[in-house]
């Protein structure tokens, strides 16, 4: 008899497992809560003694003077070139235009980023690492796309139409007084639609950020694996006094 409860237990028991086993697992609930970080939470002095020295180091290189800058840079002081912008597209030629020929054997012919891009003003003075972290905090790298003339021509009518000032250099757009196209010219020379154009631009432009379509076409793509903010400090190590200004890059012929 005991015998026979015996096995009635150890059946009773493997179905029920089975039961269990077999039975879909559902996800009954999902809850969360933010959990600030704040000045309010007190300070670990075993873990600040140990950053300490770290922090003091970063803070170093990134402060260190680079270069100086005589006013303020703004991407919001002018309508169809700013000076912030244009700083940082003739950063991207001037940088990147040396690896790109040493790599290919040809140029960069011209230069178009975002005024997205542009994350804040160089205010006078002191110009840092840090103050390339502030302008551009993204890790946006620079590369080179070859495109044909008639995706070049889709870039120009972009940046007419376009509602804010996006950057360019080796380039200059001159509009009539009604908003037409009168003039395009890129390194100096008048744009031929027959022929191709290297132009310089971040990955994020090159895979079609900012409706940036025209790049879409692209006969080639050369990745300089070259950030931005590095070519920004690189080039405010080279220089001693920022110049940037709206210029005629950009422009639109007034007629009285």
């Amino acid at each position: 008899m005991n015998l026979k409860i015996q096995h009635f237990v150890i059946f009773v028991t493997i179905t029920c497992l089975c039961a269990c086993n077999d039975a879909p697992k559902k996800l009954s609930k999902i809850s969360g809560k933010q959990l600030p970080i704040t000045d309010s939470i007190d300070i670990t002095d075993s873990i600040d003694s140990f950053v300490a020295p770290y922090r003091k180091r970063v803070n170093e290189v990134l402060d260190s003077a680079l270069a100086y800058s005589p006013k303020q840079i703004s991407k919001k002081d002018g309508k169809y070139n700013t000076s912030a912008g244009n700083l940082m597209a003739d950063i991207i030629l001037s940088e990147s235009n040396p690896i790109f020929k040493s790599r290919t054997g040809q140029e960069v012919d011209f230069v178009i980023s975002n005024h997205g891009g542009i994350r804040s003003v160089i205010s006078e003075g002191k110009v840092s690492a840090r103050t390339a972290y502030e302008v551009m905090p993204f890790d946006n790298s620079i590369v080179v796309v070859e495109i044909k003339g008639k995706s070049v021509r889709e870039l120009i009518s972009f940046l007419i139409n376009a509602k804010n000032p996006h950057p360019i250099a080796g380039m200059q757009i001159v509009l009539n007084n009604n908003e037409t196209l009168k003039d395009v010219n890129i390194q100096g020379l008048p744009f031929d639609e027959n022929r191709t154009y290297y132009v310089a631009t971040s990955n994020y432009l090159a895979d079609g950020g900012d409706d940036m379509g025209f790049f879409k076409d692209g006969l080639n793509t050369v990745d300089l694996n070259y950030l931005i903010r590095n070519a920004m400090i690189d080039y405010f190590k080279k220089v001693d006094t920022l110049t940037a200004k709206v210029d005629d890059r950009f422009i639109k012929i007034e007629w009285k």
